[in-house]
């Protein structure tokens, strides 16, 4: 498995030095990588990414949801009251 970073590089000679892992196990992820250009941390670049995403690309998650719809104001209490009497016929 190839290493990601220098700073992940760094931490497993660290730990070849402390014993806490083999040489054969270094050097079977130093090859793998090889002479390749590694970031210096993988958060910063991807943190890098995200700010740059945020300013000038459209958006392409899922669509935002309608808004709801605010119900009608509640009827006062003297309203309610000429409502709820019976209408009686003149005669």
């Amino acid at each position: 498995m190839p290493f990601k970073s220098q700073a992940q590089r760094r931490k497993f000679a660290q730990l070849l030095v402390e014993g806490k892992i083999t040489d054969e196990q270094y050097e079977e992820w130093n090859r793998s990588t090889g002479r390749k250009e590694l970031p210096e941390r993988v958060g910063a670049a991807r943190s890098a990414k995200k700010s740059s995403a945020k300013k000038g690309s459209a958006k392409t998650g899922s669509p935002k949801k309608a808004a709801r719809k605010r119900a009608a104001p509640s009827r006062t209490a003297k309203a309610r009251k000429s409502s709820a009497r019976p209408a009686t016929a003149k005669k």
